[in-house]
């Protein structure tokens, strides 16, 4: 059971989330989710401590309430921002884990919201930088910094191209090359589990995007080769202490 002491809301409450807990286990009321999550989650960007009291319980509605999952996902997805509240997600590791789990079980049954779950899987792994950013490479675009002569590079991954360019205020993407992509027996860690995931479900537009996102790109200026995901993960990844 949570400790609710202290535990306030982004309208600095105390009591008002656990009442919405209490209703939302004897009936799946949208108002009372949406109230939930305006509480626990200021704009889909910044969690409250409430909010992460009210994960486990969260989690042990998932397996049975598509609201709760989702919730408990953006929760999850936001845990990196400016919150001051480390211990407190340190104490939710194990509801993390099973949100894990949950999560995944979800994704093999092919939702029509696989992205957005996806997005959850990588931030239960730790991966806040990819879940916030990753698209379904119709249209993706990563700015990144060439590590060798400091250049700004566009890289475009989707139905447009899977290029690196520089770009220009009014010619838009100049000097374009193709990315490298990975092969399926280079890749490891998060970029392998990534990708099996997505092949494991059929979701072959996701997997190839993987391939070409852990890749290699370019750069328009040096002629450099650099390695996408790891400048992505060295410009954005959260540090939490």
């Amino acid at each position: 059971m949570s400790d609710w002491v202290g535990m306030y809301d982004c309208f600095g409450d105390v009591d008002r989330v656990p009442e919405l807990l209490r209703r939302a286990e004897r009936e799946d009321d949208a108002l009372v989710w949406d109230e939930l999550g305006h509480r626990l989650c200021l704009e889909d960007d910044l969690v409250f401590p409430a909010g992460f009291a009210a994960l486990p319980h969260l989690v042990s509605l998932a397996a049975g309430n598509q609201r709760a999952r989702e919730l408990a996902g953006t929760v999850v997805r936001n845990a990196a921002g400016h919150h001051g509240c480390d211990d407190l997600l340190a104490g939710c590791a194990d509801a993390i884990a099973e949100l894990r789990g949950l999560v995944d079980r979800h994704l093999r049954s092919r939702p029509v919201d696989y992205l957005p779950a996806f997005m959850d899987l990588l931030a239960t792994g730790g991966q806040y930088h990819l879940s916030a950013q990753l698209g379904d490479f119709t249209d993706d675009f990563y700015h990144l910094t060439c590590p060798h002569c400091v250049t700004e590079v566009s890289i475009a991954i989707g139905d447009h191209g899977r290029y690196s360019a520089v770009r220009d205020w009014n010619l838009g993407d100049i000097d374009r090359r193709h990315l490298l992509p990975a092969s399926p027996s280079e890749l490891h860690g998060t970029g392998r589990w990534m990708h099996e995931t997505a092949v494991r479900d059929g979701q072959s537009a996701l997997a190839t995007g993987i391939l070409h996102l852990f890749g290699g790109a370019e750069c328009p200026r040096c002629a450099s080769v650099f390695r996408i995901a790891e400048e992505y993960a060295a410009a954005n990844l959260p540090v939490l202490e």
